[in-house]
């Protein structure tokens, strides 16, 4: 079976970045499938690709080594991380985009070999890491461990009284809201507020509305979602990520 790389990035489409990325992974492994889960993140919003990635990385299967990188502090003295958990390796910048890894799960600090760009470890660090535990390599093999990365986990839900408030931490393409609260945690028949505006109790889905209308509804990551049918909830409310939700 080939191996599996997936990658994640701020870099868009526009530019060689991604392609000199691949070049050095297409290189190195030979018949390497390379899995593109979005090139789309918002210029350094870790907290965007963190949620990205904690979403989807369960999806693959075991041996797949994600590559990510959104990297803010790309040449300072911010490391470069490797890390494993349930037989998934992952690849990506000390700056808290792994903070959904489990505590106990292993880390290493990558090095940074002479010759690296200093605005481009994606291609010249990241990448030819990735490659080596694509091809077999352990952690220990690619660095050296160590157990003080940073974390900044995304904001958990909390109770008020028999309310449950949480927030957006996240705006698809669509304009939709993706809360924190999960779908398990509301009770039937609450209506969900977002920003202080009543949305209503939750639908099923978009068709349970007429068009142009907010609904509030248990998205395909488990958790309350609002949106508009065949608009955008964030630009018709004014709100994105950090507005408090409250079901």
């Amino acid at each position: 079976m080939a191996t599996l790389i997936t990658l994640l990035t701020d870099f868009g489409s526009a530019d060689s970045y991604v392609g000199e990325v691949k070049g050095v992974l297409l290189s190195q492994v030979h018949g390497v499938v390379l899995a593109d889960i979005t090139h789309q993140v918002p210029p350094g919003d870790v907290r965007a690709a963190q949620y990205v990635l904690s979403r989807v990385w369960r999806r693959f299967p075991q041996g797949t080594v994600h590559l990510a990188v959104v990297d803010p502090g790309v040449g300072t003295e911010r490391r470069a991380l490797a890390a494993q958990t349930a037989g998934h390796f992952f690849v990506a910048p000390d700056n808290g985009l792994l903070s959904f890894l489990p505590a106990g799960a292993p880390f290493v600090s990558l090095p940074v070999p002479p010759g690296a760009a200093p605005t481009f470890h994606a291609r010249d660090v990241f990448a030819p890491a990735a490659g080596q535990l694509a091809l077999g390599a352990s952690l220990s093999h690619v660095g050296h461990t160590v157990s003080d990365v940073s974390r900044s986990p995304l904001p958990a839900p909390r109770h008020d009284g028999a309310a449950v408030v949480g927030e957006v931490i996240y705006v698809d393409r669509f304009g939709t809201l993706i809360s924190n609260i999960a779908g398990e945690a509301v009770e039937p028949g609450v209506r969900i507020k977002v920003g202080g505006v009543e949305i209503g109790t939750l639908s099923r889905t978009f068709g349970d509305v007429e068009r142009g209308v907010l609904l509030a509804f248990v998205g395909s990551g488990g958790t309350v979602e609002i949106a508009v049918r065949d608009g955008s909830a964030a630009r018709l409310l004014g709100v994105g990520v950090g507005a408090e939700v409250r079901a």
